[in-house]
């Protein structure tokens, strides 16, 4: 009997415990803070004013969020003790318009990505309430978001923050909310990261009024929609264009094609204006790198007229965090235009690989395909051939190095109404770049593609990395 009633004792005691644990655990769980939902009817009742609140995550509270003020800085004046520390730095996440009220679901996603790299605080702006719905109410808001801002900042400053350890990360409109807080601050704060700046009614802004490089001690930014939602035009010292900066790989119209016209077209378009924040993120693990090369057009990037990184001093500037995107030239140039091409997935890297075809002159217009592979991974391409022209130059994204590349074939398809016949290749030369290794480039010479006879070339070599 004693055992017994032991046994059920410790029933009993096992059962409280476990009661009081999940009631603690609850209780953690409804103070960790986030970000707010706002609704078309609260818009429409304008029972919501201009509100911005402030989260802060660090490692000791990576999964729970906590709500912070100027007032947190004072452990008198708080209920709970901050767990901002004034000796780390701190990057600071401003989301952009909200075209539903809902909340951004990437934010504590980067927040988590940021903190696993780096021992920092990091703030999020959260100014859903005045961000949702009309994007040129929205835009008349954010000079107010970036004042309310920098009062918090110029209190953190007072307590011993420097402003240089500042480093924002704005993402579309946000990007423009970090550019004026840097305005304010007349341009003293360490670094702004524009992701995809949003073009809408920022275009044709003055200087004064979007994201430019006077705003912080560097300032750079990814492009990735520049044709519809993000701007066009160069906004920090560096401005990595992905892609050339519009369309995206992976962010096709057909994925939508079942979906309402109005959510096609914004679907479409939110994937390629996404895509700077997910290249972003997955760039922070450091995994491959992703580096922009110097231009001064897409076209001519494309053509392989610009394939090192000499304005830099032969180091190119990579996206991520560091210092000054690796450059190491003072003083930083500004308004730099950076190309480079990604995959559709992460980790989005590319090896830039440009072909150089050589022909002997042509009767008609031709189309050459070019097919590059490496075990199961197949890149294609399409190259247009004319009679004014022998040689071609045409750069491609491939997933693995130029030394991976086991295969070239090349197939003769002809122009939709007039066929060339063979094609006599005088060569055709593989290499990649920026390189460090400085590779030979793998060329093969006097080659005849017949029409409808694919041509192929298998290459023998061993990466030595």
């Amino acid at each position: 009997m004693p055992q017994e009633r032991t046994a059920i004792l410790l029933c009993v005691l096992a059962v409280y415990i476990t009661s009081l644990v999940a009631g603690v655990e609850e209780t953690q769980k409804d103070e960790c803070a986030d970000l707010n939902n706002t609704t078309w009817q609260e818009y429409r009742q304008r029972r919501i004013k201009l509100q911005v609140q402030y989260l802060l995550m660090t490692r000791k509270n990576i999964d729970c969020a906590q709500a912070f003020s100027h007032e947190s800085l004072t452990e008198s004046s708080s209920q709970q003790l901050s767990y901002f520390n004034m000796s780390l730095p701190t990057k600071v996440i401003i989301h952009g318009y909200r075209a539903l009220g809902s909340k951004p679901s990437w934010v504590k996603e980067l927040a988590r990505a940021l903190l696993m790299v780096q021992d920092v605080n990091v703030l999020v702006v959260d100014w859903i309430y005045s961000a949702s719905f009309a994007y040129n109410l929205v835009v008349e808001n954010y000079k107010e978001v970036a004042l309310q801002t920098s009062v918090l900042i110029n209190q953190l400053e007072k307590h011993g923050c420097k402003l240089e350890s500042f480093h924002f990360i704005g993402v579309s409109l946000g990007a423009h909310v970090a550019g004026f807080v840097g305005t304010l601050f007349e341009g003293k704060i360490g670094r702004i990261t524009g992701l995809d700046p949003a073009g809408p009614m920022f275009k044709t802004a003055d200087t004064f009024d979007r994201l430019d490089p006077s705003d912080a001690q560097f300032v750079d930014a990814i492009h990735t929609d520049s044709d519809y939602f993000g701007i066009s035009i160069p906004v920090g010292h560096v401005d990595f264009f992905l892609n050339g900066g519009m369309d995206q790989t992976g962010c096709a119209r057909s994925r939508f094609a079942s979906i309402p016209f109005l959510f096609t077209v914004y679907g479409y378009v939110i994937c390629d204006h996404m895509r700077a924040l997910h290249v972003y993120m997955s760039a922070l693990n450091g995994s491959c790198p992703l580096m922009g090369i110097p231009c001064s057009s897409y076209e001519d990037f494309l053509k392989g007229h610009c394939m090192n990184c000499d304005l830099f001093k032969g180091t190119c500037p990579t996206i991520g965090l560091s210092e000054n995107s690796g450059i190491t030239i003072s003083p930083i140039p500004k308004e730099q235009k950076l190309f480079l091409l990604t995959t559709s997935s992460t980790p989005f890297c590319a090896h830039h690989i440009l072909m150089v075809l050589e022909v002997s002159p042509l009767d008609k217009s031709a189309e050459v395909e070019v097919t590059l592979r490496a075990g199961h991974l197949v890149k294609e391409k399409r190259l247009r051939l004319q009679t004014a022209s022998t040689v071609y130059r045409m750069v491609l994204a491939h997933p693995v190095a130029l030394c991976e590349i086991n295969s070239i074939q090349l197939k003769n398809t002809g122009a939709r109404f007039y066929r060339q016949g063979d094609i006599h290749v005088k060569s055709v030369c593989l290499s990649e770049f920026p390189s460090l290794r400085r590779e030979e480039p793998l060329c093969v010479n006097n080659v005849h593609v017949r029409r409808g006879a694919p041509w192929s070339h298998d290459f023998v070599q061993v990466c030595d990395f």
